[in-house]
């Protein structure tokens, strides 16, 4: 198979102290279909900005086949195009072209992506899991050569990730997708790229990502043995070293080779491939002082062929309860979660003084002109003006959130790592009520168990919107709302 992307010696730094990727080498072949991995804010976007040259390289030089179509399917519609139409969206990512072969391509598309987008729906009025599709159709509608997915499972109900990867399954053309969705991969990448956060350099694979595990833990542990080797024979020199200088005389000069012997041991022991980190097990502290704290919802709206229906309900919430919304994408699961964290739900009576604490798919619930620090500091002053200075430090260390970033606009972080500072920002802000949707939404698999964990043992009230089975399956749900039914 002939090379369509070549990096050589790759360095991108961004500003003048932050290295993204350095001297990153690696090849794409035609027909493959790779999977991107590493930690949140490891640098995995960047990466396909520069293979589509909406960057440019520090150093090193990029080799794309110039006959290649190259198409990106972005993990989040842009917040300027949410008020425009369908029409109006695909003719931006076509450049313009006549209204009947727009109409014939995105009937083809959409119904590969299986949706329903009539051309003067606002895009805005979509739900996340169908805004995922339609970020799928404006890469397919280009017809590329090779198909860049960024966390395409995202929002995706399973009926939509069981038709993606079926698709992808069958797809005959070049794929490269981040994800930290394991089995998602499993199903049809044959190769793994792998940017270390910690060497800033990219490890290819062979084979899916259960074997990439295994043979990660397979090097480790040869890694390690040949250090314990290398410093059994440094202790040796040492000792020996110690033993001769003590002599005098010509052992002193015995001693100086030795001490010079392990010092070269000292440098030929091999750095130890590094785990990616996990957060910290946390709790999220319930809010103190409530008193028979409670929520009703006695009605809500969904969807029914694009109208809103209101349907009767009878649930019941009160302190240490949890709650589960059902649904398939686009049945109004997302829009009544905005409504209850806006207060503005028809038919859902709350009572007064509830502290809400929201992690919204979207991440709407965090101002994006704030740093990380002002976000912290909103969530934990306390009535008296008071900021827990030492908490918001502990906190943040947990959830993997540096100096380096703490201070940094919370739009300019990765998804994922809004995802880190949504959930740290629920432990200081200590709500009676917790509201989420879609909360592993671009989250690292391995933090998963923590977050679960966490959720399944919240003592105040909680509703959860999620389509993720396995991580469902890990927390305490009391009772479930099936909006389908």
């Amino acid at each position: 198979m002939e090379t369509i992307i070549k990096f050589s010696q790759v360095s991108f730094d961004f500003g003048h102290d932050k290295t993204i990727i350095d001297e990153v080498s690696f090849t794409v072949r035609n027909g493959m279909k790779v999977a991107l991995m590493g930690q949140n804010g490891a640098g995995k976007s960047t990466l396909f900005k520069l293979i589509t040259r909406e960057i440019d390289p520090t150093s090193g030089s990029i080799s794309v086949d110039k006959r290649l179509v190259v198409a990106t399917a972005h993990q989040v519609i842009a917040k300027d195009e949410l008020d425009g139409t369908v029409e109006e969206y695909f003719q931006k990512v076509l450049g313009g072209v006549e209204i009947h072969e727009l109409k014939s391509r995105l009937s083809k598309v959409l119904g590969v992506v299986n949706l329903s987008a009539p051309l003067d729906k606002i895009i805005s009025s979509f739900s996340g899991g169908q805004q995922a599709r339609l970020l799928l159709a404006s890469a397919l509608i280009q017809d590329p050569d090779l198909l860049l997915l960024d966390e395409p499972t995202n929002n995706l109900d399973y009926m939509g990730i069981a038709h993606l990867t079926e698709f992808l399954m069958d797809y005959s053309k070049s794929v490269i997708v981040i994800s930290h969705d394991a089995e998602f991969l499993n199903a049809f990448t044959q190769g793994v790229l792998y940017l270390d956060s910690f060497t800033k350099k990219v490890e290819q694979y062979a084979g899916d990502y259960n074997d990439v595990v295994e043979q990660i833990a397979v090097r480790i542990e040869r890694e390690h043995r040949q250090n314990a080797q290398m410093e059994r024979g440094i202790q040796e020199n040492k000792d020996r070293s110690n033993f001769f200088a003590h002599k005098g005389g010509r052992m002193r000069l015995v001693a100086k080779k030795m001490r010079e012997k392990a010092a070269q041991m000292e440098s030929e022991k091999v750095a130890v491939r590094r785990e990616d980190k996990t957060i910290r097990p946390f709790t999220i502290p319930v809010q103190e002082g409530l008193v028979n704290e409670s929520l009703k919802i006695a009605s809500y709206t969904r969807m029914e062929d694009h109208i809103e229906v209101t349907k009767p309900a009878s649930v019941f919430l009160v302190k240490n309860k949890h709650l589960l919304i059902t649904g398939p994408n686009g049945i109004g699961k997302s829009t009544l979660i905005a409504s209850l964290i806006n207060q503005t739900a028809k038919g859902v009576t709350l009572s007064p003084g509830v502290r809400i604490g929201s992690y919204a798919q979207d991440f709407s619930t965090l101002d994006f002109s704030q740093t990380v620090y002002e976000t912290f500091k909103k969530a934990c002053t306390d009535a008296e003006g008071r900021v827990y200075e030492q908490e918001i430090r502990s906190v943040a260390s947990g959830f993997l959130i540096t100096s380096e970033h703490i201070h940094a606009k919370i739009g300019s972080l990765s998804e994922g790592q809004k995802g880190l500072v949504s959930f740290a920002r629920l432990v200081l802000l200590k709500p009676g009520l917790l509201i989420l949707d879609e909360p592993t939404n671009h989250i690292n698999f391995r933090h998963i168990p923590h977050i679960a964990q966490a959720l399944s043992n919240y003592q105040g009230m909680m509703i959860l919107v999620s389509h993720v089975a396995d991580f469902v399956a890990q927390i305490r749900i009391d009772e479930v709302l099936d909006m389908e039914r």
